[in-house]
C-alpha cells in the first residue's frame, strides 16, 4: 500500500478556536456533510474528529495526543459544552456536530450517492447490529467493510493487515468505533494512507446498534448527556467524568476570564 498525499488542511478554511489548547472548528453537520462527501469521492486520505470535554482533557493532559488531535482535517464540537464555549468566543450560531447524527446523515448520503462506507471497530454483536440498523434504514448503502477488531492491542502486523483488507475493499468512508483516545491514534497512523475519510465515532456504534440508550434530546440540549449516560454506565463511566468535568469547568472559565481580561487592556 502506497502512501498519499494529503490536501492542504481544512482548518485553512474554517473558523474555529483552539479550547484548552485543542482545536474546535467551527462548522455544521450540513457543512461537514458536504465536506466528508468530497473528500471521499476524490478518494482523500482524511481525518476527521469530534470533540467532546472527555477528549479535550485527555488532549490536554497529554501533549502527543494533543498534536494528533490538532493535526486532523476537522474537528467537530460534539459536545454540548463546548458549543457554548465557542458561542462566548465570537461564534453566535455555532450548533453541535453530534458525531452519531453525523454519522447517519453520511451514510444518507452515501447510500443516496453510491459512497462505499467501512466500519471498524465495535463488539461483534454491536457491529452486527449496527448493520443491520443501518441497512434497514438506508437501503442502499453499500458497506465494502466491516471489522471487530480483538480487546487488546494489535500488533504491527495485524494493524498492517486491517489497513490493506480496508484498502481493497475500496472503502471511502470509514468509520472508526474503537474509543477515545484509540481511534484517534488509529486514524491518525492511517492519514495519509489510506484513500478513505476516516471518523471517530465513539458511542455511535453502540447508540445506532441499540446497544445503549441515547440521552433525550431535550437532556442533550441542556449539556446533560454525561448525567444520563453516567446513570446508564455509573461503573465504566464515573472515573472519567470525576477526573475530567470539573477540572474542564474551572478551568475554561480562567481561559475565558483571562481572554476579558486581554481585551480590556487592549484597549
Amino acid at each position: 500500500m502506497t502512501a498519499l498525499a494529503v490536501s492542504a488542511p481544512v482548518i485553512e478554511l474554517l473558523a474555529g478556536h483552539a479550547i484548552l489548547g485543542v482545536r474546535v472548528d467551527a462548522t455544521s453537520i450540513e457543512d461537514a456533510s458536504v465536506r466528508v462527501l468530497d473528500w471521499a469521492r476524490r478518494r482523500e486520505s482524511r481525518a476527521v474528529l469530534h470533540a467532546n470535554v472527555h477528549m479535550v482533557m485527555e488532549a490536554r493532559d497529554q501533549p502527543g495526543f494533543r498534536a494528533v488531535v490538532n493535526m486532523a482535517d476537522l474537528v467537530t464540537p460534539d459536545g454540548v459544552p463546548l458549543v457554548w464555549v465557542l458561542r462566548r468566543l465570537g461564534f453566535p450560531g455555532q450548533g453541535r456536530v453530534y458525531g452519531p447524527d453525523l454519522m447517519v446523515e453520511l451514510c444518507r448520503r452515501a447510500a443516496a450517492t453510491g459512497v462505499p462506507v467501512g466500519f471498524f471497530g465495535g463488539a461483534p454483536d454491536v457491529l452486527a447490529a449496527l448493520l443491520v440498523n443501518l441497512r434497514r434504514r438506508f437501503p442502499g448503502l453499500a458497506v465494502a467493510f466491516a471489522e471487530s477488531p480483538p480487546f487488546r492491542p494489535l500488533s504491527v502486523e495485524e494493524d498492517a493487515a486491517i489497513a490493506e483488507r480496508v484498502h481493497a475493499s475500496g472503502t471511502r468512508i470509514l468509520f472508526v468505533g474503537l474509543g477515545c483516545p484509540k481511534q484517534e491514534r488509529w486514524i491518525a497512523g492511517q492519514r495519509g494512507r489510506l484513500p478513505a475519510v476516516m471518523l471517530g465515532t465513539g458511542a455511535a456504534f453502540d447508540f445506532h446498534a441499540g446497544m445503549v440508550r441515547q440521552a433525550p434530546r431535550w437532556l442533550q440540549n441542556a449539556g446533560l448527556e454525561w448525567a444520563f449516560r453516567l446513570a446508564m454506565e455509573p461503573r465504566r463511566l464515573w472515573r472519567r467524568y470525576a477526573r475530567h468535568n470539573p477540572r474542564f469547568t474551572v478551568l475554561m472559565l480562567l481561559e475565558l476570564a483571562g481572554m476579558r481580561g486581554s481585551r480590556r487592556d487592549a484597549r
